[in-house]
């Protein structure tokens, strides 16, 4: 197995030679350190079945299935599925996730360390997922603005970006919207957090889940906060050329592995879409998301 950081860019490595099958503790340690000090790690010449990518992640951690059954895949349900390409005439998965900037399972209380996904039908053209480094992000952030959510917390919910399900068509918006408030309801965290493997300060804050900023209290707070925040990482900026997005291309047998932890994404899609199918497992590791979590 070698490491190697991508050439030209400020995040990521590409791994060549892995086969998780046979490799080592020791080779599961050193890729697991890549994720979290680079953020992304890509795995090259990757060939397998639902069952075996699966497999690799449980090299990795716990899997996590996702809560609501629609994303599933059908042989394997700890896979979550993106697709706008029809099997057998049936809809599998789910078209067009992830338009937004945010942290997978940020809205839920237990968020998962590390995620991997695998594209099964890439895009000839548009291809690619933006990411942001929150705690590059926090670095960069005014001393003035880093005291003023210093001891702040944000609440995250799915309920702007949550999709609608076949089961859902007839019924009343209000009735679907307190449903998925009680199935999911807010979570509150601190604003930010310190990363338990490398001891960073992350920023925890994302366009698509996080609704409102409070203070020490409880007590809410302008919402320009947030906007102020969200500026300055770079999520308002429909152009993608902040300086602290970074866009991950790949290719057909390309295997991403990121830190949840610190990055937040936004899958890249366009007004005419390309047939797109993405296969995703997310894992637990050895410490919860929010170890350690306090006001950095």
């Amino acid at each position: 197995m070698q490491i190697k950081d991508q050439l030209g860019a400020a995040l990521g490595v590409t791994v060549e030679g892995f086969d998780h099958t046979t490799a080592s503790e020791a080779d599961i340690q050193a890729l697991k350190a890549a994720v979290y000090t680079k953020k992304i790690a890509v795995l090259k010449g990757q060939d397998l079945t639902p069952e075996q990518f699966l497999a690799l992640g449980r090299r990795l951690g716990r899997p996590e299935t996702y809560y609501e059954p629609m994303y599933k895949h059908p042989d394997v349900p700890e896979i979550f599925v993106s697709s706008n390409v029809p099997e057998n005439g049936k809809q599998i998965g789910v078209p067009k996730t992830g338009k937004f900037w945010h942290a997978d399972y940020q809205f839920m209380p237990d968020p998962f360390g590390i995620t991997l996904i695998y594209p099964q039908v890439v895009p000839e053209k548009n291809r690619g997922t933006y990411f942001i480094d929150m705690g590059k992000a926090y670095e960069r952030l005014p001393e003035e603005l880093k005291k003023e959510i210093a001891t702040t917390r944000c609440r995250h919910s799915v309920r702007k970006y949550f999709k609608i399900r076949p089961h859902d068509v007839y019924r009343p918006i209000s009735e679907i919207i307190e449903e998925v408030e009680t199935k999911t309801p807010p979570v509150v965290q601190p604003t930010t957090f310190t990363h338990p493997m490398t001891g960073e300060t992350v920023l925890y804050i994302s366009e698509g889940f996080t609704v409102g900023i409070e203070d020490a209290a409880g007590e809410p707070l302008d919402e320009e906060l947030l906007k102020r925040l969200f500026e300055a990482t770079g999520q308002l900026d429909e152009s993608f050329e902040h300086e602290g997005i970074h866009l991950q291309s790949f290719e057909k047998g390309d295997l991403l592995v990121w830190d949840n932890r610190s990055l937040i994404h936004r899958a890249r899609h366009t007004t005419t879409p390309e047939p797109t199918v993405s296969h995703r497992v997310t894992v637990h590791d050895e410490r919860r998301l929010y170890d350690g979590m306090r006001a950095a």
